[in-house]
């Protein structure tokens, strides 16, 4: 498995809102109901969990952060919170439903993650996810390429999970949980800061490439993506993420 990044829970929730703002539609998914036990897997510091709890949901929100875990207490100390390894899941009760946005992609160990969810949710119990799907950030993973063949630098691997559906429907399926719904889509996604986007972008989510590059090389390199991407991710003053997010739904077969 790669390695995961270095979360900087403030710089995620100044510069990069984005994750959790485009999360509307599914949350509509979700439809939270009162009284139902819901886990908020990948939480983050727990904005879309205070929405699902403002529900009437019996919220827990999990991160392998615990910096954001940290955060996440402090802003919202009315919802339970815990420090928990995705691929590692484990409860004393059963949940009506599990919910995640922007979290399956780092895990490069799916059927670790879709076995956990199936052993803690409740027959008839539903999955309702989005994350980085096939062809997900293509331009900048290109640009990256580009960028360490110009600086002479070792190659590296992709270091996300970008399942197409067919793929990811196998694996839920194989564990017992059903897809009712799928859909992989276009998502172009402004990002904050004018120019300075993609930097603060590379800062908080290329750790998992940049980090192997001794420090006096990751400025450089950093600038260099830049470079690269500009002409196809920078349009009218900003930088613009080329997404495409797998979004599904699951029900586990009793």
């Amino acid at each position: 498995m790669a390695k995961g990044p270095e979360w900087n829970a403030e710089l995620y929730d100044q510069k990069h809102s984005f994750v959790w703002k485009m999360a509307a539609a599914l949350l509509d998914l979700l439809d939270a109901k009162p009284g139902e036990r819901i886990l908020d897997l990948g939480c983050g510091t727990g904005h879309l969990t205070e929405q699902i709890a403002a529900s009437g949901a019996k919220v827990v929100g999990v991160d392998k952060s615990a910096e954001m875990i940290e955060q996440a207490r402090q802003k919202h100390p009315a919802i339970s919170f815990e420090v928990m390894d995705a691929r590692q899941l484990a409860f004393p009760q059963r949940f009506d439903a599990v919910f995640s946005n922007a979290t399956l992609h780092w895990i490069t160990e799916p059927e670790k993650v879709i076995a956990g969810i199936a052993k803690i949710l409740r027959p008839g119990g539903r999955f309702v996810a989005e994350f980085g799907g096939k062809g997900n950030v293509a331009e900048l993973l290109a640009a990256k390429e580009r960028a360490w063949h110009k600086l002479k630098l070792p190659a590296s691997q992709n270091p996300w999970y970008y399942p197409s559906i067919a793929e990811y429907s196998t694996l839920l399926e194989k564990y017992g949980l059903e897809v009712t719904y799928a859909n992989l889509f276009e998502r172009p996604t402004p990002l904050e800061d004018g120019a300075r986007g993609l930097h603060n972008w590379l800062e908080m989510f290329g750790g998992v490439f940049l980090d192997e590059l001794p420090p006096e090389q990751r400025e450089a390199a950093m600038a260099a993506i830049e470079r690269e991407a500009r002409p196809t991710l920078f349009h009218d003053d900003h930088w613009v993420m080329d997404y495409r997010r797998l979004r599904v739904v699951a029900q586990r077969v009793a």
